[in-house]
């Protein structure tokens, strides 16, 4: 039995949730893995300036940015936090190289960007000949020193676009490898057919309306929620709208008091995401990878802001977007009205749920089988 350390942290929930989702596939699969779930933030948080300073984790201060919606000048932000990190780099090693000693992996997989040179040094150090994997949670990489390092190690890539990012940093081809998308959690695979009419009759939602999920992560985005509520409510468009607020009681609390003639259904946190996208018939929210893949995997077609309050990370998943003709992009969700009507229009939305359907995203399989094929080749 080989052991596999899945390193993640808790920023914006994505990374642990692909962690989790790939321990769950492979505990079910016959592949002879065992994994280990390995917190960043809790190895590091002795050097964690940022706590010393607030009394806030790294990953804390950035899900209060994603909830409040304090993301202009992220890219800039951005980099003086990769600044912060290559100054505490040898520190970070260090940490790190303790710890793989002490838990002597197999193989380790990072699925956090950033910390991705750390990593590989640490593992070289304590154990040269153990491979070192990144798996790409974003649709692409945001270089410089964000995913895809030049150092010796494994690619795991979800879109033509990473692939060929790690081409041009000079990494071979038989240490690239392409998914056929984003690590989705496996309920997103194992959905029991309902009748959706029955269902959004049973919620309070009209049976035939057409009706839009807004969801913006687990942290919710309050004031850009609020104001896609009102502007839908107030648009006479013959639609219906499923929000679901993630850990924003807030939210949840203020939505649910506005009186709308349109109906509505207000959800707070729930891991029941694909049942409420099995009742909707298209996605509004941020350009995350993972929002975005859900919804595609459910046959959604989406609508998603690109702007400059964006995360850079994610800028070139609204591209992606456009370029494979499975949503519409808006400069700002003030006209979210016009996307929707366009969207709704009959071959439009047609053909988006089309090419949404073509997507048949299988990563959460393909990629046990890829580090079960990396460690046999360590081993030969």
């Amino acid at each position: 039995m080989k052991r596999i350390a899945f390193v993640y942290f808790d920023a914006g929930g994505g990374h642990r949730n692909a962690a989790m989702a790939l321990q769950a596939a492979i505990q079910q699969s016959n592949l002879p893995l065992e994994v280990q779930l390995v917190n960043l933030q809790e190895i590091l948080d002795p050097i964690d300036i940022v706590r010393r300073a607030t009394g806030l984790r790294i990953q804390d201060v950035y899900n209060r940015m994603l909830q409040n919606g304090w993301t202009l000048g992220s890219p800039q932000l951005m980099r003086v936090l990769q600044g912060v990190i290559w100054m505490y780099h040898g520190k970070t090693v260090r940490l790190l190289e303790k710890y793989w000693r002490q838990s002597t992996p197999d193989l380790v997989a990072s699925l956090v960007p950033h910390f991705n040179r750390a990593l590989c040094e640490s593992l070289r150090n304590a154990s040269p000949a153990k491979p070192f994997v990144t798996i790409l949670t974003d649709i692409a990489d945001y270089p410089p020193h964000f995913w895809i390092e030049r150092q010796e190690q494994f690619l795991v890539c979800g879109s033509e676009r990473a692939v060929e990012q790690a081409r041009q940093l000079g990494h071979a081809e038989e240490r690239i490898f392409q998914t056929s998308g984003m690590i989705l959690n496996p309920r997103f695979y194992n959905c029991a057919p309902i009748d959706r009419s029955a269902e959004r009759v049973k919620l309070g939602l009209s049976a035939s309306r057409m009706t839009g999920l807004v969801l913006f992560g687990g942290q919710g985005a309050r004031r850009k929620m609020l104001e896609i509520d009102r502007l839908l409510s107030e648009s006479g468009l013959s639609i219906q709208l499923i929000s679901i607020c993630g850990k924003n009681e807030r939210l949840v609390g203020e939505l649910r008091a506005r009186q709308r003639t349109m109906p509505r259904l207000v959800e707070g946190f729930t891991t029941n995401v694909p049942y409420y996208m099995q009742l909707a018939d298209f996605f509004i929210g941020k350009p995350g990878p993972g929002s975005i893949s859900e919804a595609l995997t459910m046959g959604l077609p989406v609508i998603v802001e690109r702007n400059a309050w964006t995360l850079p990370q994610e800028r070139y998943n609204a591209e992606w977007v456009q370029e494979k003709q499975v949503g519409l992009v808006v400069s700002n969700f003030d006209t979210v009205v016009g996307a929707v009507a366009e969207m709704l229009q009959g071959e439009t939305f047609h053909q988006f749920r089309c090419n949404a359907k073509k997507m048949h995203n299988r990563a959460l399989f393909e990629i046990p089988e890829i580090l079960s094929r990396i460690l046999e080749g360590s081993t030969n």
